[in-house]
């Protein structure tokens, strides 16, 4: 398994936009972000990121398709601990709290059933 920390911002957007779109070309994580990145620098971190192992790649017809090593449901895990563990002081409570404190509305009446459903079956 790879660490997410070793890698520098710009190569997290890369592989936001690839967890994002799933498989991806470079041309289709370059139209992702949308942020004036010329294809050869895209492709050039896809580079890197593969040789850190955190992407991997298969060829399709004459180009790369891009995928992560770290499934989508064990990646969000670990994003979420290091959340927690980073600005709730490793505690849950204080992280659901705050969710719970955002935006008016955010959260729909069957969101918060679900949320006691899942808080009763946890105990």
């Amino acid at each position: 398994m790879t660490k997410y920390t070793n890698m520098s911002r710009r190569e997290r957007q890369l592989m936001d936009a690839v967890y994002r779109l799933d498989k991806a070309s470079a041309k289709e994580v370059m139209e992702y972000l949308d942020d004036g990145s010329s294809y050869s620098t895209i492709r050039t971190l896809l580079r890197k990121l593969v040789e850190k192992g955190h992407i991997k790649r298969t060829e399709s017809g004459l180009k790369y398709l891009y995928y992560p090593v770290v499934k989508r449901k064990t990646a969000s895990q670990n994003a979420l601990k290091r959340v927690v563990s980073t600005f709730f002081d490793d505690s849950p409570m204080l992280a659901v709290n705050s969710l719970l404190r955002m935006k008016k509305g955010a959260i729909t009446e069957e969101e918060f059933k679900q949320i006691e459903a899942l808080i009763k079956k946890k105990k």
